[in-house]
Order: structure tokens, then sequence, then C-alpha cells
């Protein structure tokens, strides 16, 4: 994709100059972002916001965004945030023809999986994933021979051509209970080491696992978390469980991203360190005022190449469509729609 060619594009077809008087028109969804979004900010925003919200009636389209994607795109033109168990199983839900995946490539390939005979557009190709880069399909097979007869539980943080070589996927809200329903004493889990680790510590199974890893949650230390609530106590330490088990052991409370902000939402903590990528706490300051977010910032590259210019564009366009062979989509289909029929059963 050449930006200057997209925004060429889009200037000759839309006005999106920052606008006074469309940031007043946006003015109720600015009320979601004003603690963390500033008011000439969403000047540039508003316009955009408007144009893609219009365009999606005319395309018929829903926009299922990640927790991790920016508050402009969270609260201004998403029409369903949550995590990827949430995403999964709402795109097995929508009646709309065209799905705009705002979050990395192996959720909306996860989307066209479920939903072979829509259109599923991600803003921009190269929105990829460390995790899901780490394994193959081949290396599904290395692990199966090392351990004959163990299932493998494959995180949804995986390529197509991985979850078809799997028995069953999983995330990280129900990993846990997905790994201790399988009959088996010992389970194979890929790609992410250390949700495998931090699932075996609270599991009676043997897990087995890939060496993968999240470029984000490998980057924080229980060195600098002890570091910091040595200098502020009443600090309340929230981790994902991609990060390694020492920082896990730091934290008060440990959970899928939509289990941090259920916490947070529930507990109130007067202060808050959200242990993921960096626009978890801005997306949930402007509901929680009486929460201070402490920000460790370790943002994913790959989650910020999706911008406001690029769904416009992709929706515009109706360009970037995922497309998955057949062959492929099939098998993988098995083993997310087990995951999510199993989370159902399990009342997850």
């Amino acid at each position: 994709m050449n930006l200057e060619t997209m925004r060429a594009s889009l200037a000759e077809h839309y006005n999106l100059q920052p606008s006074l008087e469309k940031a007043e028109e946006t003015a109720a969804l600015y009320e979601k972002t004003k603690r963390v979004v500033s008011p000439a900010e969403w000047a540039n925003y508003a316009p955009y916001v408007l144009e893609i919200n219009r365009l999606k009636k005319e395309r018929d389209a829903i926009i299922l965004a990640h927790n991790y994607m920016t508050p402009e795109i969270y609260h201004g033109v998403a029409d369903f945030v949550g995590d990827s168990l949430q995403l999964a199983i709402k795109a097995t839900e929508v009646e709309q023809q065209v799905i705009v995946q705002c979050g990395v490539h192996f959720m909306a390939e996860t989307s066209k999986i479920l939903n072979p005979a829509k259109t599923v557009l991600i803003p921009d190709m190269q929105a990829g994933c460390s995790l899901a880069e780490s394994i193959t399909a081949e290396g599904v097979a290395q692990m199966r021979a090392k351990y004959p007869g163990a299932p493998v539980v494959s995180y949804v943080n995986t390529t197509a051509e991985v979850k078809a070589a799997s028995d069953i996927c999983c995330t990280s809200s129900n990993a846990l209970q997905i790994v201790d329903a399988m009959d088996s004493d010992t389970v194979i889990m890929t790609p992410d080491q250390f949700l495998a680790q931090n699932v075996a510590a609270k599991s009676k199974k043997k897990v087995v696992y890939w060496a993968g890893s999240c470029i984000v949650h490998e980057l924080y230390t229980a060195e600098d978390l002890n570091a910091y609530r040595t200098h502020d106590p009443e600090v309340k330490i929230i981790a994902h469980p991609e990060c390694t088990p020492e920082v896990v052991a730091a934290s008060d409370f440990t959970g899928s991203t939509s289990g941090i902000i259920n916490w947070v939402r529930q507990n109130k903590p007067a202060k808050a360190m959200l242990v993921t990528e960096c626009s978890m706490a801005s997306n949930i300051a402007d509901s929680l005022p009486e929460v201070e977010f402490a920000k460790p910032c370790n943002m994913c590259p790959y989650m910020k190449k999706i911008t406001l210019e690029k769904i416009l564009w992709s929706l515009h366009t109706m360009r970037e469509q995922v497309e998955v062979d057949a062959e492929i989509a099939e098998k993988a289909r098995l083993s997310v729609q087990r995951m999510i029929d199993l989370s159902r059963q399990l009342g997850i």
C-alpha cells in the first residue's frame, strides 16, 4: 500500500481536512475519549469518523475491533469491541455481508474461516503477529511426533494453516478451561510458551509447548513491576497471561483483555497498571474517571498499523480482502468452532 497514493485518492472523494464543525457533530463519540484525546486531535479524526460510519451503512459492513485498537477507532467507528474469543463468537453472529476486522491478520482470517461466503477486509495486510509468525503446520507436526496421542491446543494467534493442523483453539480467556477439558494427561499448546506455562501452573495436566512469545508482553519484567510497586504501594497491577510467569506472580490479577477490563470496572482501584498493550488503558479511561492509570507503554507495532485512514480506504475501495484456501478453512473451522462450542458449554 502506497500511503501517498491512498491519501491522494481519498482526497478526491472526501473532505478530510480537520474540522471543528465535524468535531461538534461527533461530540457524543468524543465524550468517550476526551480524557485521552485532545480536542485538536479529535478535530483531525472527526472527518474520518463521519465518513467511515456513513460508508459502513452503504457497504452493509460491520467493524469488529480488538481491545488494542486506538481510542478513535475503539470508540469512534467500531460496532463491536472485545478480546479474541469475543470477536470470534461475534463473527458467527453478524448479519452484515462485509466484516472489517480492526486487529491483526489472524483475527481477519478467523472471521473469514467462520464466514466463507462473506467479504472480510483488513485495513492493512501487513498487520501481522509475532506469535502467528512463530509456528507453522510443520511445527505442529513436530510436536505431535514428539508427544504421540497428545491433543494440540493452538492459540487463536495462529495462521489458518496452524489452526487446521490443530485439534482445538483457545484464547487467553479460556485456555485453562480448554486444556483441562482435553481427554489426555498430556496436552500440547502452541505457540505461546508463557501462556502455556501460566496454564500449566494452574492445571493438573502435563502441558508441553512451542517456544513462541508476544513481542509486546515478553518485554515486561517482574523486576520492573516490583520496582513500581515499591515506588507506589497503592497501585494494582493487572497482567495479561502472555507475560512471563514471573510477571504474572508479581501481579494482583491476570486475565485476557476482556478479563482485565472487567476486573478494573468491578474493582475500581484508585490506581491501576495494565501490563499489556498501550491502548487498553486509554480505551477505558473515560468510563472510569475514579481510576488513575499508570501506563507502562509497550506498543504493538502490528495493531498500530490499523488507522482511521486505512479503514476508510479499505471500505472505499473494498480492497485488502482476506481469503483462505477452502480446504484449509474447512479444517481450521472445526478447531475454532470446537473452541466456541466448548466455551459456551463451560459457560465462559
